[in-house]
């Protein structure tokens, strides 16, 4: 169990993992109506407001995969970058039209313009080639002066090494950015699989920002993290 810090008042970073959204079984909507009901009820009970950033999940995959069948050596780092980009603004239209009438009217993916934002909850998307929308959720709390995200993916936490590898894998509670970069690395990939991707990582550290890794299934667990309170889940600084 970890200890977490309260975020930047009362305005939250969730970086949503496509995973979540678009497992391999196609959408799922019994998760989708989960976080409906848990986002408005933090939005009306305890006035709290949300920037979501949304991943790309297994359609990105899925896109990338059929791209690469077909050009093989010829698909680019950037064009399969690109499938993903696309794929994340799928899906985040899709979570902006769930909540169209607390959230704002456009999705953020150029990050260049800093919007003014007043609504409730405003959705972003990918941006371009390099990264993974975990860089893009950083980048949301350099432009509107966050500390803090919280990185909802489909694993409880950050392990040493590969559980589903390496039966002896140990969980990490807490871990400093110098640390967790040595693990991941410095290049990204794309499709890469990481908790946090590197180069989202990197920004992070120069930018001060923690990282709550925590699995998005469990709602329970996400409001003790909004609550600053102890919760099951990774925090990286």
């Amino acid at each position: 169990m970890v200890q977490t810090a309260q975020s930047n008042g009362q305005v939250y970073v969730l970086s949503l993992g496509g995973s979540l959204i678009v497992p391999d079984g196609g959408i799922d909507i019994a998760f989708l109506t989960e976080l409906h009901a848990f986002i408005r009820y933090q939005v009306a009970s305890k006035k709290r407001r949300f920037f979501i950033v949304v991943g790309g999940g297994a359609i990105t995959r899925k896109y990338q995969q059929a791209a690469k069948s077909i050009r093989r050596e010829d698909l680019s780092d950037s064009d399969a970058d690109w499938l993903g980009v696309h794929a994340t603004r799928l899906n985040a239209q899709l979570i902006r039209t769930v909540f169209q009438d607390i959230a704002d009217a456009r999705v953020i993916k150029h990050y260049e313009i800093i919007l003014k934002i007043h609504a409730p909850v405003a959705i972003a998307a990918g941006w371009k080639p390099g990264w993974s929308t975990d860089y893009c959720a950083v980048t949301v709390c350099q432009d509107y002066g966050m500390t803090r995200v919280i990185n909802m993916t489909n694993v409880d936490m950050v392990y040493d090494k590969d559980p589903n590898q390496y039966p002896d894998a140990k969980p990490i509670t807490h871990i400093s950015w110098k640390a967790y970069r040595s693990m991941v690395g410095t290049v990204w990939k794309p499709g890469m699989n990481a908790p946090f991707d590197p180069i989202a990582s990197r920004l992070a550290q120069e930018l001060g920002v923690m990282v709550n890794i925590l699995n998005g299934h469990d709602f329970k667990n996400l409001e003790k993290a909004l609550d600053g309170k102890p919760c099951m889940g990774t925090v990286i600084q």
